[in-house]
């Protein structure tokens, strides 16, 4: 298989894996810590009118969600990719920062997490990503 397809693969894969990550940690954040009483934010509308009645305690796992989801990609992305390149790591959580950008214009989310986020969720994990990755055995080609 050509080269360049693997990264692509090995891209489109860690992006899947770190959006299952994602969604799974969303989902379980909603159990951990409830919305606050009488909201409902199984909407996008529902979510934009409760994000006002929001503590700093709700936004914790939307945080993690985009840490953790970005890291995961990122590590499946590299672990996949032919000689472990750095490239898929960096396009994941390229992917992930947009995405989380788009976020950040959709909802109204408080400025503090928006900066934590956008700063600490995406790129850096990227980069954590991809040098653990390096550093575990490679397989026998």
């Amino acid at each position: 298989m050509p080269r360049g397809l693997r990264v692509v693969l090995a891209t489109v894969a860690g992006f899947v894996a770190g959006s299952v990550v994602n969604m799974g940690l969303i989902m379980l954040g909603g159990v951990v810590v409830p919305p606050p009483a009488g909201t409902d934010t199984s909407t996008m509308e529902g979510l934009q009118a409760a994000l006002p009645l929001f503590g700093p305690q709700h936004f914790l796992f939307p945080f993690l969600a985009h840490a953790l989801g970005t890291l995961a990609g990122a590590l499946v992305a590299t672990w996949l990719a032919p000689g472990r390149s750095a490239g898929p790591a960096w396009a994941v959580g390229v992917l992930f920062l947009l995405g989380g950008t788009a976020n950040a214009f959709i909802l109204p989310a408080p400025a503090w997490f928006i900066a934590a986020d956008l700063l600490l969720a995406y790129l850096p994990m990227a980069w954590l990503a991809q040098r653990l990755a390096g550093r575990a055995p490679t397989a026998a080609p």
